[in-house]
């Protein structure tokens, strides 16, 4: 039983894509690809309440423990919300010319495999598996992010590929080199978590040093961390918006994931200042670059990717603070950024279609157009930036206190400073858009497939944005708000893999 809910998140979804394949994506067979995600959300949900201690399935290559329960439920509940919003998202799309029945079935084809991909890269237990399905990732969001054939699209989805494929060669460099240390150090070849865990403080530190470099810089890319950030802005702006959600939402945060992995190696070889000290950078420099664009950001898809480089950053200061309390608090942080994220890069892709622009000067009096549409946009921000009852707050004030408490009182207090820059920015954008009056659109006017429309344009009841399409947001906020309350049984499961990652009881 055990063996069949290990395999389930990786399994389900590539059956789903082998059914899109044979058969397309029509009305009738829409609603597949949410059924398979909330099957394997179930399958980590039952994985993560049964019997304690890591389990292993397909011959040790398949490893579940806390950490790897927590991130398949990570995948589950953000793939949950993308997946559902996809249907209302593709037949505004179709409805209006910029795709085709075609269109979607590569479209459920290739987010089935990406959501298989990333289960496989949390569940691996080789390094050298992990680096496989991390690249599975982006040969496989490549073409969804380039989906529109545009100009502007094609040119993210190669800018994307270049990028991240530069940062898993550093990553394919360190694994390689860590490899070496530890066959050097009479450790296995097969990079297996656990065992190199054991070789650890056997490994040559010099070579073990350039290893966790390399490896950090080179997942550190997919995971939206400065320096190699710049595809991501790019990149969601063009890939449509349930699959930006995926991206940000959980793309990140299982390479993000790795990262914290490989940190536990690093602490062992070569103590805890190492990585520390490099992730510290990491952060503050992701959260310097977020907010020196955010002040001037012109269009709100991007705001919203540069918002994901800012979360990152948080995770990477977290990271560093180490420790039960700072890993427990980042953990919950990519729930909470996933939840909210996703939310907001759904909607964001509703609003596009409702106004035609996705400029924030071309968007005006949202809350007087589409209520329910800039409720959702207006809570999605406030969640994202941080404010209570949203779990965000929550982990933003665990990593905070963390920070400080573990002697990087300057690096967090400078991580503070720069978060109330982004929340200023972000408010001051999202105010703008959504507040205000709008001027009626004449009757009879039929929106156009594209262009973008006049500032303050009212739209007509019924266009794009109403509740059904809209469901899966309320719910996500709504489940971000509740954890900011209550963790629940889900206390538990962060305690146990922030204990995966500290060593600690």
């Amino acid at each position: 039983m055990t063996t069949l809910l290990m395999l389930a998140p990786a399994v389900v979804p590539v059956c789903g894509a082998l059914y899109y394949l044979l058969a397309g994506w029509r009305p009738a067979t829409a609603w597949l690809a949410p059924a398979c995600t909330a099957l394997t959300l179930a399958a980590a949900i039952t994985l993560a309440v049964a019997q304690p201690g890591p389990r292993t399935a397909a011959d040790g290559l398949l490893r579940a423990d806390p950490l790897a329960e927590f991130m398949l439920i990570v995948t589950g509940a953000v793939g949950l919300l993308a997946t559902a919003a996809t249907p209302a998202w593709l037949g505004g799309e179709i409805a209006e010319g910029r795709a085709t029945t075609r269109t979607a079935s590569r479209h459920a084809v290739l987010v089935q495999l990406f959501l298989a991909a990333m289960a496989v890269a949390v569940l691996a237990a080789s390094l050298g598996v992990t680096w496989v399905a991390i690249e599975g990732t982006t040969i496989a969001t490549a073409f969804l992010v380039g989906q529109r054939r545009t100009r502007a699209a094609v040119e993210a989805a190669w800018k994307y590929v270049v990028i991240c494929s530069a940062g898993i060669a550093l990553a394919l460099l360190g694994l390689l080199l860590l490899n070496a240390a530890a066959v050097h150090a009479g450790a296995s070849a097969d990079l297996d978590w656990t065992r190199l865990g054991a070789a650890a403080p056997r490994l040559d530190p010099a070579v073990t040093r350039i290893a966790v470099a390399l490896l950090i810089l080179g997942f550190g890319t997919k995971a939206g961390l400065a320096p190699l950030h710049a595809w991501l802005p790019d990149a969601h702006g063009q890939a449509p918006a349930p699959v930006s959600a995926l991206m940000s939402g959980v793309l990140l945060s299982v390479a993000f994931s790795v990262i914290l992995r490989v940190k536990v190696i690093a602490d062992l070889a070569l103590g805890a200042g190492f990585a520390r000290v490099l992730l510290a950078v990491l952060g503050l420099v992701s959260l310097l670059v977020a907010a020196s664009l955010l002040i001037r950001q012109r269009d709100y898809k991007r705001m919203l990717a540069y918002s994901s480089i800012e979360h990152m950053g948080v995770m990477a200061v977290g990271a560093a603070a180490g420790g039960p309390l700072a890993l427990a608090a980042v953990l919950l942080h990519m729930l909470g950024h996933g939840l909210a994220k996703g939310s907001l890069f759904v909607s964001a892709g509703r609003m596009l279609q409702v106004t035609g622009t996705s400029r924030v000067d071309g968007v005006r009096g949202l809350a007087s157009r589409v209520p329910l549409l800039a409720g959702c946009a207006g809570a999605g921000v406030l969640a994202l930036a941080g404010f209570p009852p949203f779990s965000v707050f929550t982990s933003e004030v665990g990593i905070l206190r963390a920070g400080f408490s573990a002697s990087l009182g300057l690096v967090t207090a400078t991580a503070l400073v720069l978060l109330l820059v982004i929340t200023a920015a972000l408010l001051t954008h999202t105010s703008r858009m959504l507040l205000g009056a709008g001027t009626e659109l004449a009757a009879g006017t039929e929106l156009a497939a594209g262009p973008e429309l006049a500032v303050g344009t009212r739209l007509p009841s019924g266009t794009a944005g109403g509740a059904a399409g809209l469901a899966p947001v309320v719910i996500a906020l709504a489940a971000c708000a509740v954890l900011g309350l209550y963790a629940g049984p889900l206390a538990t499961l962060l305690h146990s893999a922030a204990s995966t990652l500290t060593g600690t009881p």
